[in-house]
């Protein structure tokens, strides 16, 4: 009986947010140096719909708004809710896999190693890319694939990964991996503007072959770390315990180590390194839910894009006509809270 009342009360919680979702895109398309109404803004929305959108006239809008919103607000929308949605998910499977709250893809280094995948892949012009990806993508997840095995081999002790020097190991790689950046900015000075890019984390160049690009990784993503959350479930426990009870978990730690590395690596090719995503959604959906990875990575992926889309928002209205870095803004909301957890965990131990 409990189940079931909980399976409502997530199913509502879920449709709220769907709900706080849509009216989020709803006010931060009309939100600009632009001066667009509720209505205007609605009506041009509605418009691109199917099947409502031939019954919506916007005949006496002027087209400049509605270019505005269709061709720069919108698709910096839609880039940024899908990067939050990534980094989110990203990292409530790497917190699954370490069973650590305090693992995600900025900590571990994980979005350094992308960063620097995309800086050598933009310095060197690799553009054709293998099986159709972008070639800044294949090198922002070969970055991402060989970080994480770098800080996973380096945190190693015996058959355990303590969490301490699984962090300690993250934040190291990552400092190093971003010297390695600024070494390149010195040589190459013709490309700092790109490399900076990388470094501060931005959508402001968002456009719908960027939306296109990236919404099949964060959906294959979101649909294979959702497969796999059951087994997440188990190695909470702890490994033997996973094992005994049937689960397979290197095969399924190297599967969501490869999910995940190339999900964090294609959101790092169109939106440079943007950090913490990955450490407070999960672990507020989290105090909210409960740890059932089950609900906890749908939950993480509406809460991600929520996030995102706000933190956007802020960075390109809060000063105009300057754009404040939205890694700026996660990292204001993140850094507090990763020193909070820091401080909680020292407690517990």
């Amino acid at each position: 009986m409990a189940f079931i009342e909980n399976r409502r009360r997530y199913r509502l919680m879920f449709s709220g947010g769907l709900l706080i979702l849509g009216v989020l895109i709803l006010i931060t398309s009309m939100m600009g140096v632009a001066d667009i109404s509720v209505e205007e803004a609605l009506r041009i929305l509605t418009h691109k719909l199917p099947f409502v959108g031939s019954f919506v006239d916007v005949g006496d809008i002027d087209q400049k708004y509605i270019n505005i919103i269709w061709k720069l607000r919108l698709p910096r929308i839609a880039l940024a809710g899908l990067v939050g949605t990534g980094l989110s998910v990203s990292g409530a499977a790497f917190q699954g896999m370490f069973k650590n709250p305090m693992a995600d893809p900025y900590v571990l280094g994980v979005s350094s190693g992308s960063a620097l995948g995309a800086t050598l892949a933009l310095l060197f012009g690799v553009g054709g890319g293998i099986m159709g990806l972008g070639g800044t993508t294949v090198m922002a997840f070969v970055g991402a694939i060989g970080t994480i095995v770098l800080v996973y081999s380096i945190a190693k002790v015996g058959n355990r990964v303590p969490i301490v020097s699984l962090i300690l190991a993250g934040i190291s790689v990552s400092y190093l991996l971003s010297s390695i950046i600024s070494l390149m900015m010195l040589f190459n000075r013709a490309q700092v503007e790109k490399i900076v890019f990388w470094l501060m984390g931005s959508v402001s160049a968002a456009s719908w072959t960027q939306v296109r690009l990236l919404a099949p990784f964060v959906a294959a993503g979101v649909v294979a770390i959702t497969i796999f959350s059951r087994d997440l479930n188990i190695m909470l426990m702890g490994d033997e315990t996973a094992k005994g009870l049937g689960v397979e978990v290197e095969k399924v730690k190297k599967i969501l180590l490869g999910v995940t590395s190339l999900l964090v690596g294609a959101t790092v090719a169109v939106s440079g390194i943007i950090g913490f995503v990955g450490l407070i959604i999960p672990h507020t959906i989290r105090l909210m839910t409960g740890p059932d990875n089950r609900t906890l990575v749908p939950f993480s992926a509406l809460g991600g894009a929520i996030f995102m889309i706000v933190s956007d928002t802020i960075a390109r209205t809060a000063i105009p006509p300057v754009e404040i870095p939205v890694g700026a803004i996660t990292s204001v909301f993140g850094a507090p809270y990763f020193i909070y957890l820091l401080i909680k965990s020292k407690k517990v131990n």
